[in-house]
C-alpha cells in the first residue's frame, strides 16, 4: 500500500502554502528593515526553522515600529 495515499492532502496543502507565505514574507520584511529587535540573523533562521510559529513570533516581538 503507497503510505503518501493516505496522507489527506486537502487539509495539509493549505497550511503548508500558509506556512511558505508567511516565511517568505516574514524573511523579506527583515531583509528590508534596517534594525530589529535582536540580531537580523538570528530572526532568519527563527523564521526558516520554526515552521509557522517563527515568522509569527518575527512579526509579534522582532519588528521595530518605525
Amino acid at each position: 500500500m503507497d503510505k503518501l495515499s493516505n496522507i489527506p492532502w486537502g487539509l495539509i496543502a493549505p497550511l503548508l502554502v500558509l506556512q511558505l507565505v508567511l516565511g517568505a514574507i516574514a524573511i523579506v520584511d527583515i531583509v528590508r528593515s534596517y534594525e530589529t529587535r535582536g540580531p537580523k540573523w538570528v530572526w532568519v533562521l527563527v523564521s526558516l526553522f520554526v515552521n509557522t510559529l517563527g515568522p509569527v513570533a518575527y512579526f509579534l516581538f522582532g519588528r521595530k515600529s518605525q
